[in-house]
């Protein structure tokens, strides 16, 4: 079976037996493909998985950083799954790099990675970003994919049935209800700020919860440095931390991160701020994969408080962690 991903073509003779999976978007998408027992390790959680996987997930072997090209091979996997980009490209851009996909292809081992960041080209990180990869149906597209080549299409469809009422009832609830500017905040050591910019997915997961990115115009990076007046010119309504990166984590470990903000003097003025309306929020709940329902109920909730309790009532979720 042939399935293109991002451009390579992805090739198996039969369903793999040995996948590594790299991030959490990755790790939990093959939890929910109910490919589990086929994880030879996984690496590199964000924050604690999802309730419904974290039985599963304390089944598999588990290492907090990724591992070298020559740790990975020595797993023997014949197919990597990976949330990002950064493990395929020439200089590891920060994180360890597993080689191209292409060159891991002339080992015998096929490779995925979630297609809504898709590169512009292989060996590139996960930076560069095609924007038109960047939508929900991208994750569709891939968990069809996957459960093809992994023979395992009706908990797949199951899955993405799943996902898209819990998302069409949050869009009910929200018909006609006003749309919040946001800003996604990343707080650099040294003081310094970053933005999430149009071709995050964070930027889908606001738009499907019922704001809009207030720095949505900025598509060159993903993540964009600005200084503290551009934060103040654009004044969102409301600002979300970006809390990363430890298995442990959830919501609650972002409460310093949005205190921060609201006691820097500078930002005082935000109506952000004068209106505490700066939330701990989780960078694995603005990524691309199975969390996509569950973030866009929670953010709806924190952006349209007085309709959360019809938000819970309609998806039969609380919108906490």
């Amino acid at each position: 079976m042939t399935v293109e991903n991002c451009g390579i073509d992805v090739t198996v003779e039969a369903p793999p037996e040995r996948v590594y999976a790299a991030y959490q978007p990755a790790i939990e998408i093959a939890h929910a493909l109910g490919i589990s027992d086929r994880l030879i390790e996984t690496a590199f959680l964000d924050a604690q998985v999802l309730p419904e996987y974290a039985d599963a997930q304390e089944q598999v072997p588990y290492v907090e950083k990724l591992p070298s090209r020559e740790a990975l091979l020595a797993t023997g996997p014949d197919f990597i799954l990976s949330g990002y980009n950064n493990v395929f490209t020439e200089d590891g851009a920060g994180d360890e790099s597993f080689g191209t996909r292409a060159s891991l292809t002339r080992l015998g081992i096929q490779s995925w990675i979630l297609s809504p960041l898709c590169p512009s080209a292989d060996g590139l990180s996960d930076e560069a970003i095609d924007p038109a990869t960047v939508s929900v149906e991208t994750i569709y597209d891939d968990l069809r994919d996957l459960g093809a080549l992994f023979d395992v299409e009706e908990r797949a469809e199951q899955v993405i049935a799943d996902q898209q009422q819990r998302i069409a009832a949050v869009d009910q609830v929200l018909a006609g209800a006003d749309r919040p500017s946001v800003a996604i905040v990343l707080l650099d050591e040294g003081g310094g700020i970053r933005v999430a910019g149009g071709i995050d997915f964070g930027t889908q997961i606001i738009a499907q919860a019922g704001g809009v990115n207030a720095f949505a115009d900025l598509v060159e990076r993903r993540h964009v440095a600005i200084d503290l007046e551009e934060l103040i010119r654009r004044d969102p309504d409301v600002i979300l931390t970006s809390t990363c990166c430890d298995a442990s984590y959830t919501r609650q470990d972002g409460a310093e991160e949005a205190q921060t903000i609201m006691q820097n003097p500078a930002l005082a003025g935000l109506s952000a701020v004068q209106n505490g309306a700066v939330h701990p929020f989780l960078f694995a709940d603005r990524a691309a994969g199975v969390r996509i329902a569950h973030a866009i109920e929670l953010l709806a909730s924190l952006l349209h408080p007085d309709l959360a309790p019809a938000i819970q009532d309609e998806t039969g979720q609380d919108g906490g962690e």
